[in-house]
Formats: C-alpha cells, structure tokens, sequence
C-alpha cells in the first residue's frame, strides 16, 4: 500500500515576478516512505566523488562600472558576470536580458554577486535600477555586452545568486559523502535526490512568510533540515553541481500545468530534461534507468532529450 506523506509548499522565485505555488511531497519510489537505495550495475566500476567546485571570478580584465555599480564579465566565456552594488539604497534590482529575449529580474544585495548567462552566447543587456518609492525607479547603470560561451552547459556547474555554495560549504562535504559508491553520475542523482527528500522537512511558517527576494542558504537548510520547495531544489542542484554534473533549475510548463525541473547533462546523452520534477504538487524523480539509452525505445529517448516537450519560462 503506497503511502503519501502531504504538506503544503510555497516556492518564491523572485525572477521578473514572484511565483507561490503549493507542493507535496512524495517519494513515489517502491510504494513506501523510504525512497530505496541505488540498485547500482554491478559490473560497472566506482566513480570518484571528491567535489569538483568551480569558483567564479571578477578577474577585472573586462570591467565597465559608475559610482553604483561595477560590473565585470571577464569570464562570459564560462556562462557567468559578476555584479557589485555599491550604493546605499535598500531596494535595488537588475534586470538582465539576454538574446534569447528572456528578461531576469534580481534582487541586489550589495557587494560582489554571481548570475548566470542563461541564454546562451549572444548579445545581453544589463540594467541596475533603485528604487524611489512605490513603482518608480530611477536606473543607475546601463550597459550591453556580447558572450560566447565555452559550451551550452558550462554555465550550470558554476555557482550563482540562487545556487549558491564554495569549496568549504558543507553542501559540498554531504553530496560527496551521499554520493561515494555510485556507479554512475545518474546514480550520484539518484543518490543526492533520496537523501534530500528523506533529510528535509516542509517549512510551513516559513512558506506562509518568504518575502520577495528571498535567496537560498543551502547550508542553513541542511543545518535546521527543513525548508520550502526553493530551498530542496537549491540544495540538490548545489550538491550536483559540486561533484560536476551540470544541473539546471527550471521553471515552465508542460503542456497546460506548471512545473518546476532539474535538468542534468552527461556526456553520454546531452540534456536530460526533467529528471526531477516539481508539477506544482509533487517531487517525482525520475528513475535513472528511464534515461539509460541501452534499456530504453527510440521513442522514449527522443522524448525525454528533447526540450520542445518541456516549455521553460526561466533558468538558474
């Protein structure tokens, strides 16, 4: 008898507007409560685990900056630019397009943050606005740039204002503890994804309060081992990422309902897409041996690797 475990999840993603949506969670692995363990090929060797953490830069070689801002994209090639506020005004945002014609909305914290070139190489348009008071803003830095980028996943290994973790996070020591004795990068998936749901619990009073803005601390999350349905996929894309698996969040719809995804990319098979999955109700997971090109129909293949079946509004 299959046992459902409900609550109540509220996901605030501050991108041009701010989403709430309600979640359950549910293992819906074995029919029971407790997610089952890797059922790993035996024939297939141990992979290492030790963390591969990528640290992004202002290196300062391509600089453009006023008395508010500094912007550095020294480093567009790798899929990132780094912004440092420096005014005093407690309510700044950017607004950050780029050629796909995707617009992003960021809160601004002060000092040097970290986001992801999302749409790929192209040209981009950044813009830093304060606020005055009510709905006017007064912009305080204007500038565009062109980015070519290494390749189409090197954006989604590095950290970022939403995904945010260092070599001494401990993000980072629980994924390559969680992950040692996999076979596979799918199975270090499947591995992170257990641990999580089995680790976390939902935050109701926190989803009910979560103002606009709101940034994911992934160690904090794992220290008090709770947090809202932002805060689960923050943690597993920060722990993928660390033991280098290129990992995107996503938010978008398939077909008529609205979803969240993790995406992940191996070298074997590309992007695949919606290997974890948020359908405004539940997380499901995707079994890794669904994705496993030897096991699978040409039909089921093309489905999953390709991204029109998937229609995604934004990328973290």
């Amino acid at each position: 008898m299959k046992i459902k475990k409900k609550t109540i999840c509220i996901v605030a993603v501050i991108l041009v507007s701010t989403f709430l949506f309600a979640c359950e969670i549910d293992p819906l692995i074995n029919g029971n409560n407790d997610p089952k363990e890797p059922n790993p090929t035996i024939d297939a060797p141990v992979i290492s685990t030790k963390p591969i953490v990528l640290k992004p830069e202002a290196s300062g070689i391509q600089v453009e900056n006023n008395s508010m801002t500094q912007f550095d994209y020294s480093n567009v090639s790798k899929g990132y630019v780094v912004v440092d506020y420096k005014g005093s005004n407690k309510k700044v945002r950017m607004l950050l397009t780029g050629p796909d014609g995707v617009k992003y909305t960021y809160v601004l914290h002060g000092g040097k943050e970290v986001f992801p070139l999302t749409g790929g190489s192209g040209k981009y348009r950044i813009g830093v606005y304060e606020n005055l008071t009510g709905n006017s803003d007064l912009p305080v830095f204007d500038y565009s740039f062109s980015a070519a980028l290494e390749n189409d996943y090197i954006t989604y290994l590095y950290p970022n204002q939403y995904v945010s973790f260092n070599e001494n996070s401990e993000v980072v020591k629980i994924g390559e503890e969680v992950s040692r004795g996999a076979h596979s990068k799918l199975e270090i998936v499947e591995k992170v994804y257990n641990y999580v749901m089995k680790t976390l619990t939902y935050d109701t009073p926190k989803a009910e309060s979560v103002q606009s803005g709101y940034i994911p601390n992934v160690d904090e999350i794992l220290k008090i081992k709770k947090g809202i349905c932002f805060d689960y996929a923050s943690v597993m894309a920060s722990m993928l990422r660390s033991q280098g698996i290129p990992t995107m969040l996503q938010i978008g719809y398939s077909g008529k309902i609205y979803h969240a995804w993790i995406s992940v990319y191996t070298t074997e098979m590309g992007w695949i897409n919606g290997i974890v999955e948020f359908d405004g109700k539940n997380w499901k997971r995707m079994d890794p041996t669904f994705a496993d090109s030897s096991n699978q129909s040409r039909q089921i293949m093309e489905y999953i690797s390709n991204s029109d079946n998937y229609q995604i509004m934004y990328k973290h």
